[in-house]
């Protein structure tokens, strides 16, 4: 990514789950191309669920969570369940404040 966020892949053994990890600063610079990374890759793997880390995430700002929340959206149309993991503190925080625990399949 030309930015500072990074995202990387992994399917699951069992081809069920496909896992991303985010690291780095999620702002409005990446958001945009995370939200169209993920979506992408959502609609174009066989997978059902898509596990986003996001325990490297140092920042992230309100328009890159709701980039967030339209992935989430993309991946629900193309029948693939888009939760967040491991959220860091910064990531935790910001989903607390919002109050989307349960859109990202987080304990509230």
């Amino acid at each position: 990514m030309p930015g500072s966020a990074l995202i990387m892949y992994e399917t699951s053994s069992d081809g069920i789950t496909l896992r991303a990890a985010l690291a780095g600063e999620l702002d409005l610079a990446d958001a945009d191309e995370v939200r169209d990374n993920l979506a992408a890759a959502a609609q174009a793997s066989p997978c059902r669920f898509l596990q986003v880390d996001v325990s490297r995430v140092t920042l992230i700002d309100s328009y890159a969570l709701g980039a967030l929340i339209s992935a989430r959206n993309s991946a629900a149309a193309a029948g693939v369940t888009l939760t967040l993991v491991s959220p860091s503190p910064p990531v935790a925080k910001a989903i607390a404040v919002t109050g989307l625990s349960a859109a990202f399949g987080l304990p509230g």
